[in-house]
């Protein structure tokens, strides 16, 4: 049976069912209208002109796993992380733009971006370092016999024991002395002045201390300097020969304090910079010196250099081996600088990820130089007033990777 034949075809039969058929299409229209789960975006001539002008997304997807794409804009990744709107590029529909990524401003928050502005500021150049105490090796004395003989005496000494300076070390016995000091004594009594003295000088170049030796070619071997004893050879009656090392003396009055240094901060130091020192041993005290050498060489296991500094060790507190926390003071410079954070360091380069205008976000390529207080400078490839992201760079970096965004290179115009 065709619909034509079910309409009934009476007058009176056919407006009643025109009648429900009008009430029906009416409820239906209005359920259109009403109902949320069918309600569709505003596309017609009325609706707003900036609204309308926004492009339509590609699709959604999550930056953190670009290669998933979605539908819906209510969509979660594989990652479990709510999914942003993607647009077409600029240049896709005939016109200019800067290259670049584009985000959703509203999806700014839920990535987590903060962005900040390049300043001006002043960097303070201070530099925390670690180092040890080590002995000063300039202030050594090695104590040697001037002439051929035998130790007759030692006295109560071993390493590592503290001495003063005139400390004795050991009595010797020149027999060389002995003849020598009987001559001079049978010169100074005949009265000649021109032979005692030619005598005298002859005793003086046999190496006896003060030219006259005490007793019969005996001498007392005593520490020119104050310090430690490092070696000590002289054992009674040992033979001597001349020149022979009876003891080594280092000297306490000064120290060294070796700081390691990171290589990347060596052009933070120099020769004659201020340091202070904070020791566990004394932990209210300060210790203040000055950088007298930068060692040349670098540590390749640390990658750091060594940094010598001299204090002074009144009392022979300092002591080697303790360890330290040095301050290296120096002056404060003007700079560009930005969050350290917003650095990002791949090895072959370094980059910061530029905000631009109508969200949009590039990759540039910088020169860093110091770093301090949670701020880094920038040497080239930044100008004052530029914005940086600062946090969530790290996704922009890796979409920009993606999508084949190359960085802006570091040149003399960062346009």
């Amino acid at each position: 049976m065709s619909p034509r034949n079910l309409v009934p075809r009476t007058p009176a039969s056919r407006a009643v069912v025109l009648a429900i058929l009008a009430s029906g299409g009416i409820g239906f229209v209005a359920a259109r209208l009403t109902s949320p789960a069918t309600t569709a975006p505003v596309t017609s001539a009325t609706a707003d002109p900036a609204s309308s002008a926004k492009p339509k997304p590609l699709y959604y997807y999550d930056p953190m796993v670009p290669q998933e794409h979605y539908d819906n804009p209510d969509s979660l990744s594989s990652m479990g992380m709510k999914t942003i709107p993607k647009y077409p590029d600029a240049s896709a529909t005939g016109t200019t733009s800067k290259p670049g990524i584009s985000i959703d401003p509203s999806a700014m928050q839920s990535l987590g971006i903060r962005i900040a502005t390049a300043t001006t500021g002043m960097l303070a150049g201070a530099l925390d370092a670690t180092g040890t105490i080590d002995f000063n090796q300039r202030d050594v004395a090695i104590i040697q016999s001037r002439a051929a003989g035998f130790v007759q005496r030692v006295y109560n000494r071993a390493p590592g024991d503290v001495i003063a300076r005139g400390a004795p070390i050991a009595d010797i016995l020149v027999p060389e002395w002995g003849g020598a000091q009987a001559e001079y004594e049978a010169v100074r009594r005949t009265g000649d002045r021109a032979l005692t003295a030619a005598a005298a000088q002859r005793l003086r170049l046999l190496g006896i201390p003060g030219g006259t030796p005490r007793g019969r070619g005996m001498t007392t071997v005593r520490s020119p300097i104050a310090g430690v004893i490092q070696t000590l050879d002289a054992r009674q009656g040992v033979t001597l020969a001349v020149g022979q090392a009876l003891a080594q003396v280092n000297g306490l009055s000064t120290v060294w304090l070796n700081a390691a240094v990171p290589e990347v901060r060596a052009n933070a130091v120099k020769v004659g910079q201020t340091a202070t020192a904070e020791l566990a041993a004394f932990p209210a005290e300060h210790f203040t010196g000055r950088i007298i050498a930068i060692l040349p060489t670098t540590q390749a296991d640390s990658r750091t250099l060594t940094v010598r500094i001299e204090l002074r060790n009144p009392g022979g507190r300092l002591r080697p081996g303790m360890f330290a926390t040095v301050h290296l003071g120096g002056t404060s410079d003007t700079a560009l600088l930005v969050p350290s954070e917003a650095v990002i360091r791949t090895g072959m380069r370094t980059l910061v990820m530029l905000a631009e205008d109508k969200g949009r976000y590039r990759p540039a390529e910088v020169k860093t130089g110091r770093e301090a207080g949670g701020r880094t400078e920038i040497l080239a490839g930044l100008a004052p007033g530029e914005k940086v992201v600062a946090s969530g760079q790290f996704l922009l970096d890796s979409e920009a990777s993606l999508t084949g965004i190359a960085a802006r290179r570091i040149t003399g115009d960062t346009k």
